[in-house]
């Protein structure tokens, strides 16, 4: 195993030093701060006072009329420059229907170059609490159920997040190739991911092995799609605005940068649920033979198989949950919807994750399946020298 993985490990650290991001900002970064007037700040501010009013919309040509309820507030800045102040804002009905009250705390914006003093406007609301509440609380769960294990794959999260926001988004705005930036940003996420929540072991390295072949195999099948069916990765509102700051970002890329990246969690636990299993097998009957081990394994794969592919399928379509009920609202057959260039990403994402999935199996439950039992001869032997120096 060796002799795989350290070549892999290097390749991983000579690629994120030839890959590291530098200092500059990017020309999307560089087109962002054009977008926003300079010294905008986000105070927060509380609800002092809400006053509803009839904002609704009249029909006409074809048009229903719509019944909507805005509001007016006014809100006391917290903190900047302009804490103490109140200031009246206006909402819009969306904002004012997701419910505001008195005592809230709302994310504002302050643009301070407007002549005749800071302007304020409503950016988004406060949600420091209920998502701090809940990482606590996933934090504490994960260490009291896993223990030390789990307190060493909360690191490991920790550490993935690192690489994500100093090395793989950055080196998605600049001018490297998506593809590697995205190979070489999972695979060092899955070094020491994998070894940390896991320890240093032949299963650990068994499931490595599994995880990085499935990598590599979403990254041709992905590329391969991609490019067959033409996916221009211009989808969606947030790649219609990376458009407008970087056009010469490669978008197609970025859709395969992005099935490289959906692929990490689900490859990660199919394939150490294997080694797992392989290993527990061959500690219960270590005569059992590699055959033998390779079929009981696979026996649990498959079941392992059937439930996660309904995993990734649920999941990616939860996340498309919008523009699937947008779908529903268009007169379109159903064949044009699926190979739209919007849907016909979510689907080639999703088939090419359940292939290397599908396939990340059986090479994982082969590679335990003979290194568990080259393991147990290494083994064997060294006790037969033991036992034969200690007859002397």
């Amino acid at each position: 195993m060796l002799l795989l993985l350290v070549p892999v490990g290097l390749a991983t650290l000579v690629g994120l030093v030839a890959l590291w991001p530098g200092d500059e900002p990017t020309r999307a970064e560089q087109a962002a701060e054009l977008f926003l007037p300079p010294g905008t700040t986000y105070p927060e501010g509380r609800v002092s006072a809400v006053e509803p009013f009839d904002c609704s919309l009249a029909g006409g040509e074809g048009r229903p009329a719509q019944q909507l309820t805005c509001a007016t507030v006014v809100v006391e800045v917290l903190d900047g420059d302009g804490a103490g102040e109140f200031q009246q804002l206006e909402l819009p009905a969306e904002v004012y229907a997701a419910g505001i009250e008195v005592g809230d705390v709302l994310v504002l914006t302050r643009d301070a170059g407007v002549e005749g003093g800071a302007q304020y406007g409503f950016f988004d609301y406060d949600r420091d609490l209920p998502i701090i509440a809940l990482t606590v609380a996933f934090a504490l769960v994960v260490v009291a159920v896993a223990r030390l294990r789990g307190l060493a794959a909360l690191v490991g999260l920790a550490f993935a997040f690192f690489v994500m926001l100093q090395f793989l988004l950055p080196g998605l705005l600049g001018d490297s190739s998506p593809t590697l930036v995205s190979l070489v940003g999972s695979a060092a996420i899955m070094f020491v991911v994998l070894y940390l929540a896991h320890g240093f072991s032949a299963r650990t390295t068994t499931a490595l092995v599994g995880t990085l072949f499935g990598l590599a195999l979403v990254a041709v099948l992905g590329a391969v799609s991609v490019a067959t069916a033409r996916l221009t990765g211009l989808t969606s509102e947030e790649t219609t605005t990376l458009l407008q700051y970087d056009p010469a970002l490669d978008f197609s890329g970025l859709v395969l940068a992005g099935v490289v990246v959906a692929g990490l969690g689900v490859l990660n636990d199919v394939t150490i649920t294997q080694a797992s299993a392989i290993w527990q097998l061959h500690e219960v009957d270590p005569e059992m033979t590699g055959r033998e081990l390779y079929r009981r394994g696979m026996a649990v794969g498959r079941d392992h198989i059937a439930s996660t592919v309904y995993t990734i399928v649920f999941a990616y379509a939860g996340a498309s949950l919008p523009l699937l009920i947008l779908f529903e609202v268009y007169a379109q057959p159903w064949d044009v919807v699926l190979t739209s260039s919007a849907l016909a990403e979510e689907v080639i994402r999703t088939l090419v994750g359940s292939i290397a999935l599908v396939l990340a199996v059986p090479v994982t439950t082969a590679a335990g399946a003979f290194f568990a039992k080259a393991a147990g001869a290494a083994t064997e032997r060294r006790m037969t020298a033991l036992r034969a120096r200690l007859a002397r």
